[in-house]
């Protein structure tokens, strides 16, 4: 079956461009479009797509807000934040809404499909070090003004899977983990699976989040190798 898209953005020419893009993937089909945040949930809500790229600012209801109501209500959809430029605010709040990940409008035809097949796979977006970059920026700057999530939750976790939480927001990939664990790649998996549903939450973006906000990674203002 291939994956099931919804595009929401209020630029008819960015709608009508990703559209062509991705429908000549064999993969990929994009199901329907949407021009804001409400309409971006009544089609999501009809459409039941496994990604939507939505964009940040629209009228009526952001993206942020969308894909907040998107996150609470259970859907499936993964969500692909669109932005203009990478460190960008309010892709860090997209983020912390349950993004599962972020993609500049002017990506080309590859990028674009390779990150929708990402996120569709049930992986968030963050190999890229301009992520990491924006989520240790926003923490960094934020420093627990925007209700920085409990470190409590970090006590549940053994001493492997904070140890492997700490890797995730280092933006290593799970084979990465294995190797610097010397384990195999399914115990990393294994690892991963129980610290989402320990801390409650949706993808590896999510626990990138958390690590930083709880304390157990620190934002540096030039990680290497970024």
């Amino acid at each position: 079956m291939p994956i099931r898209v919804l595009i929401a953005d209020d630029q008819m020419m960015v709608r009508q461009g990703f559209t062509v893009l991705l429908n000549t993937q064999p993969d990929i089909e994009v199901v329907g479009q949407a021009v804001d945040g409400l309409d971006a949930l009544d089609k999501a809500a009809g459409l039941a797509p496994d990604v939507i790229l939505m964009d940040i600012r629209m009228p009526e209801l952001s993206g942020i807000e969308a894909t907040r109501r998107l996150t609470a209500s259970g859907s499936r959809a993964r969500v692909l934040v669109l932005t203009t430029f990478d460190l960008d605010e309010y892709v860090y709040e997209a983020l912390r809404a349950g993004a599962s990940g972020f993609l500049l409008k002017d990506a080309s035809a590859d990028q674009l499909a390779d990150a929708v097949r990402v996120v569709a796979a049930g992986d968030a977006l963050l190999a890229p070090g301009v992520t990491r970059r924006l989520i240790a920026e926003y923490a960094r700057l934020t420093d627990g003004a925007t209700g920085v999530r409990d470190p409590a939750g970090v006590a549940e976790l053994t001493g492997r899977e904070t140890e492997v939480l700490v890797l995730i927001a280092q933006g290593l990939s799970n084979a990465e983990i294995a190797e610097r664990l010397v384990v195999a790649e399914q115990t990393v998996k294994t690892h991963v699976g129980r610290i989402l549903v320990k801390l409650g939450l949706r993808d590896r973006t999510q626990a990138a989040v958390f690590a930083y906000e709880s304390g157990l990674v620190r934002p540096r203002s030039s990680p290497s190798g970024d």
